[in-house]
């Protein structure tokens, strides 16, 4: 339901502005099935393995999104972007060292079939971000966002009738269900519609990091919305990886030099040519 709510809102509003459609719709739908998939092997794992391992190889997406984006996207990261990212990782790594201390840890029925479906629903999920970035940054925001709601869809709707029949079929509808998932697809809606401003603003890389903090949220929740009790290292694994962010938003010193200098030899240029057209 997620991927329809895209698909109506931003669909409406790309036929309803109806401008010449910038990006390929096979490219879209690729990305769409891509994302499909990712986000589908990710809940599978759930399954198999720990909560605790799906929260410490689900950083995979970082490294390769770094990968792809410095091979595809000519993205270069210079050392103090690289330091944030060691920085967001410990904290990662204390969320996990909280839970085997709090003995939260569940082994599950397959670890290494769950750590598997992990590895590659992230590594589909970040070649999906890196995608989206370049869409967002080339072409057209809104019709990303509604080929990418209009395809999912599909792909989403084939897959279930195929994998996933026996499980619809033992859903009891209720209202208290069918509410359930409406709120699901509003927050999926918002989750798309903010990822898509923030990968066009700071990149695939800041998304996932950013995304790391998902986890720290869920334990202000259990906090005090489920008054349940957490370790103690999970509010400073939270901290630790608000200053990795912190860390890799900040320009380093040779880039700011660099950009005014180009600035002011932009602006050298442009006085140049007055002066030429002047005379």
């Amino acid at each position: 339901m997620g991927y329809l709510s895209l698909a109506i809102v931003y669909g409406g509003i790309m036929l309803y502005r109806r401008p010449g459609i910038k990006v390929k719709w096979y490219h879209c739908l690729l990305l769409a099935f891509v994302d499909v998939e990712g986000n589908f092997l990710v809940v599978k794992a759930y399954q198999y393995t720990s909560l605790t391992s799906v929260m410490l190889l689900d950083c995979w997406a970082i490294p390769c999104v770094m990968v792809l984006t410095w091979v595809f996207l000519k993205t270069k990261y210079r050392m103090m972007k690289i330091s944030g990212v060691v920085i967001c990782f410990l904290g990662v790594v204390m969320v996990v060292f909280s839970d085997v201390h709090a003995g939260d840890r569940a082994g599950g029925s397959n670890p290494v079939k769950g750590d598997l479906l992990v590895l590659a629903g992230t590594t589909l999920s970040a070649a999906c971000d890196v995608g989206e970035e370049f869409f967002v940054k080339n072409g057209d925001m809104i019709e990303l966002l509604a080929f990418l709601g209009t395809f999912g869809t599909i792909v989403a709707a084939v897959q279930i009738s195929i994998l996933e029949r026996g499980v619809l079929k033992e859903i009891h509808w209720s209202t208290e269900t069918i509410l359930l998932y409406l709120g699901v697809a509003l927050a999926l809606f918002l989750l798309y519609s903010l990822v898509a401003v923030l990968i066009q603003t700071n990149g695939a890389t800041m998304f996932n990091l950013s995304y790391l903090t998902s986890d720290m949220w869920a334990v202000l929740i259990r906090t005090f919305g489920y008054h349940e009790k957490v370790d103690w290292l999970y509010f400073l694994a939270f901290a630790t990886t608000a200053i990795g962010l912190i860390i890799y938003s900040m320009k380093e010193k040779d880039e700011e030099e660099q950009r005014m200098f180009l600035d002011e030899e932009d602006g050298e240029s442009l006085r140049t040519r007055l002066i030429v057209a002047s005379t």
